[in-house]
Order: structure tokens, then sequence, then C-alpha cells
């Protein structure tokens, strides 16, 4: 299934015009998914926790130089303000990496398979293909996506937007006073909306590709590009114009 997955995801690259051939064959180290596309693959996840560690000691700097944005009610000034190492180190950093670790031990030393795939056991056989190929479950959603178009360029750009748009979501609403849920009762409800859709598309990815899901997964990916592109947008919007509203008054 890996073997099929990495030969799934890499030919995708090839939807790119005129240089698309080119681009896989240089992913591949060759022709086909081989040798030199594992070491290339090892040395990539080799590399990443290096690059996740140091992105991790920047976050922690610019924290504690600048302060956390995490301010629902939008006030400055020094008197709203808490220790760093007190209450972001000690409070919520440890927390969080206790819970994450304990998660993390238990999978490993109890569920070991519980997120794997059956074939996996199967030695690759470039000549054998799965019934079914099925990424990995963090891959689910976007691969239900990439499904959804029939045009295969068409479903390599729309799975390509619906991670960079997440990124750039912030810059498509409007400064409000406040960037927390707390004082946004319409955009708290929505994100658990969101929340669903995600679901679902998770669930679709790993369905064979037939009727209903081809339609269910179709309309999930409708309304995941609605809500973020039209109603994230949209509310903000409307609650910046509620609060001005409101402080006019």
């Amino acid at each position: 299934m890996s073997f099929w997955g990495a030969t799934v995801i890499t030919s995708l690259f090839g939807a790119v015009p005129v240089f698309g051939e080119m681009i896989v064959q240089w992913l591949w180290g060759g022709f086909s998914v081989d040798n030199a596309t594992l070491n290339r693959f090892f040395s990539l996840h080799y590399l990443l926790p290096f690059v996740i560690a140091a992105l991790v000691g920047a976050h922690l700097i610019l924290l504690h130089t600048h302060g956390s944005n995490n301010n629902p009610l939008g006030i400055d000034g020094k008197t709203n303000t808490v220790g760093f190492f007190q209450y972001f180190v000690q409070t919520k950093y440890v927390f969080v990496f206790s819970l994450i670790a304990l998660v993390f031990i238990v999978l490993v030393c109890f569920y070991p398979n519980l997120l794997g795939h059956t074939d996996n056991y199967i030695p690759a056989n470039p000549m054998v293909t799965p019934a079914h190929i099925v990424p990995e479950w963090y891959f689910l959603p976007f691969y239900a996506i990439l499904r959804s178009i029939p045009h295969k360029l068409g479903g390599v750009i729309a799975m390509v937007v619906a991670i960079i748009c997440l990124a750039f979501l912030p810059f498509l609403m409007p400064r409000l006073q406040t960037r927390s849920f707390v004082l946004r009762p319409i955009s708290r409800k929505l994100f658990w909306f969101f929340v669903m859709i995600v679901l679902i598309l998770g669930w679709i990815g790993q369905n064979i590709v037939e009727s209903p899901y081809i339609e269910i997964g179709q309309l999930a990916t409708f309304l995941y590009f609605f809500y973020l592109l039209v109603l994230v947008p949209g509310i903000a919007w409307l609650e910046v114009y509620l609060v001005n509203s409101l402080n006019k008054k």
C-alpha cells in the first residue's frame, strides 16, 4: 500500500503542463518508484523533524518576545500580560506535551498497527495493484477532494488549493478587535460545521470510488470550499458590521 500510495501521489505532479513528466522522474530518481525514491523519502523524513524542532524554537522565541495574541477583548498594554514561564511553559506546553506523549506511547506500545493498513504487510509488487489504494489517514480528506474532480489536473489543483487556502484564510477576513472565537458566536458554531465536513471527506477518502460515495464526496468538496471562501469571510464581515453597529449605539 505504501508503494502504490507513493506512486499515486508522486504521479500527481505529472498533471503539471510541459514539465510534469520531468518533475515525476526527478522525484522518483528514475522511471519508477524504486530504491532511489525510498532513499529520498527516507532523507526527507529524517530532515523534517529537525525543521519542525527549529520552527517550534522560533515560535517560542516570538511568543516570549511579542507575547500571545490570545486576547479576546483586544485590550492593549502591559496590564494584559501573563508570565511566560509560569503560564505558557509550565501550564500550557507541559500539559499539552504530556497529553500528546501519552497518546503516542499508548499507540506505539499497545496499538502499533491501529493507524496502519493490512496491505502493508504484503511485499511491494509493481505488477500487482491493490484493489483499493488508500493513503494515510491524515491525507484522506484531501484525497477525497482529489477524487471528486473528474479531470486529473482539475483534481490536483483543487487538492492544492484546499491546502493553501487554509494558510491564506486570515487574509480573506476583515480585521476585528478580537481574534478569538470567544466573542464570535456565529463563527464558533460554524466551525463545527467545518469539522463535520472534514470528517465526511475523510470517510469518503477511504471508500471505493462508486455511487453514492462519489456524489457525497463532490457535495462535501463543494461545502469545504464554500465554507472557507464564502462563509468564513462573509460571517467575519457580518460580525464586524454588528460590532461596529453596537459601538455606534
